[in-house]
């Protein structure tokens, strides 16, 4: 404690001597950059340290580095120059308005910076993982300083596959959007076939159908995560939707939907006990209640066109 107060006592006797000398100024104006320059060097060697080791590439912390130096560069000319004047409060107003213009100035670019620093924190997503940011779907080639690089999923084609457009998001707007990642904490996500079925069509052999085509395409995957596809069935109107369940990657997500489907088709065409449920009519006829008054003679005996008795569903 001893030691701090006389610390003290001795700083505050320093400024007493330069605000009574002739060269006040250049005193101050030493003082002011020698003590900048203390400030850039305590904070720069953990920080440094840091951005090295979370960056996700080695360019983007030399950039930030090269930003921080060029940054600490202009405010201790600006302060050394502004210290000149010899006045303390002057001083402390300048650094006031400044800190007030660059804030305004320059909100979007140390916002963006900040965001970048707030990705190699918390790491919400790396290079390479799947996202929807400010609702563009893609993969993440990049993140620099300023943008975060997308690879655009979907876009001028339908479905999870990459369309090849590259776009910039810019990162200050990562602290107002709600981001989602794919593979967050895991590599595989959950993916669904849905396959409408008759309710004349034999729920087992569906079932079995659906499963075994999905563990013949997810084979691979199924090794590594030990989780077999399974069903979820519900009812609508006009039959069962059975909602078939895996696991894939979201690379292969769209490949996997389409070699599913085909091995699916096949399968329901080379089995008389299942059938797709579709939209469409059937004209039922029935000899048992004849409309009132018609004898066995009037009943039509050409089937293929509609008798007044007729039922259509």
């Amino acid at each position: 404690m001893e030691m701090l107060l006389e610390a003290w006592n001795t700083v505050k006797d320093l400024f007493v001597t330069l605000s009574q000398s002739q060269y006040r100024g250049v005193m101050l104006s030493v003082t002011t950059i020698a003590t900048l320059l203390l400030i850039k060097a305590i904070l720069t060697r953990p920080i440094k340290a840091y951005v090295y080791k979370r960056a996700l590439k080695e360019a983007n912390a030399d950039n930030f580095m090269l930003t921080w130096t060029f940054v600490w560069i202009i405010i201790i000319v600006i302060f050394g120059v502004i210290s000149l004047s010899g006045s303390i409060q002057t001083l402390g107003i300048s650094a006031g308005f400044l800190g007030m213009v660059i804030g305004w100035s320059l909100q979007a670019p140390v916002t963006g910076v900040a965001a970048w620093l707030m990705l190699i924190l918390k790491r919400p997503f790396r290079i390479g993982q799947r996202v929807i940011i400010a609702g563009i779907k893609g993969d993440v080639e990049d993140i620099t300083l300023t943008h975060v690089i997308l690879n655009q999923v979907g876009g001028t084609v339908a479905g999870e596959e990459r369309s090849g457009r590259g776009i910039l998001i810019p990162n200050a707007i990562l602290f107002s959007q709600t981001i989602t990642n794919y593979t967050f904490d895991v590599e595989y996500i959950l993916s669904e076939v849905p396959v409408r079925i008759t309710f004349q069509s034999d729920w087992d052999e569906a079932e079995k159908i659906l499963v075994d085509a999905a563990k013949q395409v997810t084979a691979d995957t199924i090794k590594i995560t030990g989780e077999e596809p399974f069903i979820r069935a519900e009812l609508f109107d006009a039959g069962v939707l059975m909602r078939l369940r895996y696991k894939t990657t979201p690379e292969d997500y769209a490949e996997n939907v389409s070699d599913i489907v085909k091995i699916i088709h096949r399968a329901f065409g080379e089995n008389d006990n299942v059938e797709f449920c579709y939209p469409h009519s059937e004209v039922l006829y029935s000899l048992k209640n004849p409309p009132p008054g018609a004898t066995s003679d009037e009943v039509p005996t050409d089937l293929s066109t509609p008798s007044q008795g007729g039922e259509i569903r």
